[in-house]
């Protein structure tokens, strides 16, 4: 239970650890957990959408994602260029003497091979996110932000997600709430 309740510590620094490609944007901020449950949340949505997919697969994929950022940090495009990660020895290290530890690196293995759709459902569900992060920064007057999307929507696969993509943009970020006041 001690090496339990460590890892739930760990996956904790989630909450402090800030996405950093927002820094480059110029406008936006969130943490790596507050990425991370959107994420899971999208891939829900994305697997529901693809007859035959395990959604509680999915979900896990999205779930463990980014769980090294907790070791690693985010680094974003231009830190990768000149930093360098040894993923796998923060994911042997995170998952050290758990019980389910070998459960965990096989999902953040998957996800990063994308070989499966399951883990192409979750790689789009993490694009999908930044797409809809970068839509309310457009949408909220960054210049950069549109041509940022421009690139991160040529990186989802699958059908259920390019369909989603498709839909974000063109949807304003705050109709879910403000259709509704504009009627009146």
């Amino acid at each position: 239970m001690k090496r339990i309740a460590k890892l739930l510590f760990e996956a904790g620094m989630l909450k402090k650890t800030p996405r950093t490609g927002f820094r480059f944007l110029g406008s936006g901020q969130e943490s790596v957990a507050d990425h991370s449950y959107r994420v899971i949340f999208i891939g829900y949505v994305l697997a529901g959408l693809s007859p035959g997919v395990d959604r509680s697969k999915v979900m896990e994929l999205c779930l463990f994602h980014d769980l090294v950022e907790a070791r690693t940090g985010d680094l974003n495009y231009v830190y990768k260029d000149y930093a360098t990660v040894d993923s796998a020895k923060a994911v042997a290290a995170l998952t050290k003497d758990l019980d389910f530890g070998e459960d965990i690196a096989g999902l953040i293995t998957e996800f990063k091979s994308g070989h499966t759709e399951e883990a192409r459902l979750a790689r789009d569900a993490d694009q999908l996110d930044l797409i809809l992060e970068l839509k309310e920064q457009h949408d909220l007057g960054n210049k950069f932000a549109r041509e940022w999307l421009a690139h991160v929507v040529k990186r989802i696969t699958t059908p259920a997600g390019q369909e989603l993509a498709g839909e974000i943009l063109e949807t304003d970020f705050c109709s879910w709430w403000f259709d509704k006041y504009r009627e009146r």
